[in-house]
């Protein structure tokens, strides 16, 4: 009966927006800040001497839906140490044309060794430039960090690392991988 009334609904709703005001988006001048658990571009993370986290398990590769991720392991040496353990990430590609920030790898991450940042400006002319390298992931030398190659400072093996530098345990927190905890008896 009154059908004909339908269209001029619709008419009213679009007159309705074309005059109400939109506060405009300053963006490239005044970037908006993103949630903390925002999901942006990656970094690979550093130990506090400066050797990196990445021991080139290829987790973060296999997790990764998009098969954005390609990583190649390489075996530490005493004379080159990259990474406290017998591995390091030799060589680590994003190519963030495929990756849908997902955070699978992150989580795939045994040593916390890749993260996300909020950062969310990724957008480049050139395909071969989207394709991040190693060299461009990894986090800053801090101060008191030393670029890799060097020896591990921060304890004699890797487990001093992932103990927060702990060489030795006490008498009240026996260590798992001892056999003296009543746990491992």
């Amino acid at each position: 009966m009154l059908e004909w009334l339908n269209p001029v609904k619709g008419f009213g709703v679009t007159f309705h927006t074309m005059f109400t005001k939109v506060p405009t988006v300053e963006y490239p001048e005044k970037p908006r800040p993103t949630a903390p658990s925002f999901h942006g571009r990656h970094q690979l993370n550093r130990w506090a001497d400066g050797l990196e986290k990445c021991i080139g398990c290829e987790l973060c590769a296999w997790a990764c839906p998009a098969d954005a991720i390609y990583v190649e392991g390489g075996d530490n040496t005493e004379e080159e140490r990259y990474s406290p353990g017998e591995r390091y990430g030799r060589v680590y590609q994003i190519n963030y044309l495929r990756c849908i920030l997902c955070g699978l790898c992150v989580e795939a991450c045994p040593t916390r060794a890749l993260t996300m940042t909020t950062e969310y400006e990724l957008a480049d002319d050139e395909r071969e430039s989207l394709i991040w390298t190693k060299e461009q992931l990894l986090a800053p030398l801090e101060e008191g960090m030393e670029a890799p190659p060097h020896p591990m400072r921060l304890g004699e093996t890797e487990q001093d690392y992932y103990r927060s530098g702990a060489s030795q345990t006490t008498q009240d927190q026996p260590s798992v991988h001892d056999g003296n905890s009543e746990a491992a008896q």
